[in-house]
């Protein structure tokens, strides 16, 4: 069974960056082939198709030096178990500045039947465009592979060599990264798992053809290489508070940073990575008619918080701030993993008592972690409601370390706290002397339940 795909291929004529190169030319190729009659997303292929592209043409109406053409394929000769036409391949509405009706007329009447020449069709359609004092792009729409020759990345070597620059834009709908392999040679990718995010894709394919300005954000490692991912992206108006673009950056299925197509290179920029800590890169210049790449130093590792044994929660919050900043930077859960930038942190786990670790260092790309015993239950019980407070005793000396103070208004109550030996002052809450003081001593053992009578 053929998987539905959608390919995007910018031809390119030499005088592409001519700021006085105002014309543009789009050519829609549209696959007719028996396979459009299939199922996707509970209706046929051909209809989704027709209403996908019906949408495009229709947005692009009254664009200002445009002229769109259409070519169609596998719409003329039925494909049968030992024939197929492999020259079924036809320029059906010529380039026009006014042929937007033409075209949608004609792909709501064809009707599917034939092969797959997607080479072929490639091929012919260098000859459509009338000259190259133009800005030229193909969008190929098709729901499968080559069926007749070799892939098309043999054509799109041929285009190069009659000076035609080939820069494809291929999305994937429902097929897996090792199908999209198989389309190394053409360029730029695009993956989209329905209906309405292939036709934002659209939009942005058709944006990028129009305005022909592209951007990558380069969140660098250590070592320079864009690497860094998954985490929000900010653009603001170059020394404003006035937010412009919000992205998630991604790494394509090649490992590489996604394009932008949605921007504005008529300003410069200021732009915020929200990692911890965020990062910030002022004044971003973007130039028009090009690929701009917009880099970062993001070079992260990972931090996760563990308890080893036995344990009565982990309900343990972790407070992490920047070495010799006293301003929280994040507070993470225990065995969460949290990326950081690459530095020096402070710790402070959140535990009775506290747990502080000093000068944490994370590297690029290390896994750092922290473990920590497992906490036990104290259990206090008294028939009257006490003023007490709670110590942690040093095994090495006569020292203590205040660890809570108990709750006046209880008689009883449950606290959980790390392992080790404690002692509990205390006295009931309506006496008047200090006689009436107390202490006891016990132990929490990890896992383990400690039951005093106060």
């Amino acid at each position: 069974m053929k998987k539905v795909i959608f390919i995007f291929l910018l031809l390119l004529g030499a005088p592409l960056l001519s700021q006085a190169q105002e014309l543009t030319r789009i050519l829609f190729i549209f696959d007719a082939s028996n396979s459009m009659n299939g199922k996707w997303e509970g209706e046929t292929k051909i209809k989704l198709a027709r209403e996908i592209l019906g949408e495009a043409i229709e947005d692009l109406r009254g664009t200002p030096n445009l002229e769109i053409a259409l070519r169609v394929y596998g719409h003329q000769s039925p494909v049968t178990p030992t024939f197929q036409d492999c020259d079924d391949t036809k320029l059906e509405v010529e380039f026009g500045a006014d042929n937007y009706s033409r075209i949608k007329a004609f792909i709501n009447r064809v009707e599917p039947k034939g092969t797959t020449p997607i080479a072929r069709s490639l091929e012919a359609a260098a000859d459509d465009f009338p000259d190259k004092n133009s800005r030229n792009i193909i969008i190929l729409i098709t729901d499968g592979l080559e069926a007749c020759d070799q892939f098309p990345c043999e054509i799109a070597k041929k285009l190069k060599a009659k000076e035609i620059g080939v820069t494809p834009f291929v999305v994937g709908l429902g097929i897996d990264l090792k199908y999209l392999n198989a389309f190394d040679c053409i360029g730029r990718f695009y993956e989209a798992s329905t209906k309405e995010t292939f036709k934002k894709v659209m939009k942005s394919v058709i944006l990028d053809a129009l305005n022909n300005t592209t951007a990558q954000i380069n969140l660098n490692d250590i070592s320079s290489k864009p690497t860094e991912t998954n985490t929000s992206v900010f653009l603001y108006e170059a020394g404003t508070k006035n937010l412009k673009y919000t992205f998630m950056h991604t790494l394509n299925f090649k490992g590489q940073p996604d394009t932008i197509v949605v921007i504005d290179p008529a300003m410069k920029y200021d732009m915020v990575v929200n990692t911890l800590p965020k990062v910030e890169v002022k004044n971003l210049k973007l130039y028009k008619g090009q690929h701009n790449i917009l880099p970062a130093d993001c070079p992260q590792g990972k931090l996760k918080v563990r308890i080893k044994g036995v344990t009565k929660t982990k309900d343990v919050k972790v407070r992490v701030s920047q070495d010799g900043k006293a301003m929280t930077l994040n507070v993470q859960d225990i065995d969460e993993v949290q990326k950081y930038i690459v530095g020096t942190y402070d710790i402070e786990i959140l535990t009775l008592p506290r747990i502080y670790k000093k000068d944490v260092k994370i590297g690029q790309s290390e896994n750092i972690y922290i473990d920590i015993p497992g906490s036990g239950l104290l259990d206090y019980r008294s028939t009257k409601t006490n003023v007490a407070q709670i110590f942690a005793l040093n095994d090495n000396d006569d020292s203590s370390e205040w660890v809570c103070d108990l709750d006046p208004k209880i008689a009883k109550g449950k606290l959980l706290l790390q392992p080790g030996r404690y002692k509990i002052v205390y006295r009931w809450t309506d006496a008047v002397s200090t006689d009436y003081t107390n202490t006891k001593s016990f132990v929490i053992k990890p896992g383990g339940n400690t039951v005093i009578n106060l």
